[in-house]
């Protein structure tokens, strides 16, 4: 069975292949992954954008998927521009969240920590 870090890594290499089979690699600096994954996250908010809640089950799904993977294709590749362990990173920012946002305080709660 192949591991979380193993498809992640895999994934990895099929967007580096396929970026530098382009040569593409020139125009993905950070800035440019930056505004690109911005861009991105966008155009999937452009999907909910002027939808009442009933309609948001009609959003069509093929559609997020692109969108979404888009916005993910950009994550990583910044990720590996910096040697970032997206994992680790996540868990880093789960244990900084639990400190801002204790349990007994937030709980049910959608406000900011420093509202808390």
């Amino acid at each position: 069975m192949v591991n979380s870090e193993d498809k992640y890594k895999n994934v990895i290499k099929k967007l580096i292949d396929f970026r530098n089979d382009r040569d593409w690699a020139q125009f993905h600096d950070a800035r440019n992954l930056s505004l690109a994954l911005m861009l991105e996250a966008s155009e999937l908010n452009e999907l909910f954008l002027w939808k009442k809640d009933a309609e948001i089950d009609t959003v069509d799904i093929e559609r997020i998927k692109e969108e979404l993977a888009d916005v993910l294709t950009y994550s990583f590749l910044l990720a590996e521009k910096f040697d970032l362990d997206i994992f680790q990173i996540v868990e880093e920012k789960i244990k900084i969240n639990n400190v801002k946002y204790p349990l007994e305080k937030s709980r049910g709660s959608a406000k900011k920590y420093t509202d808390l």
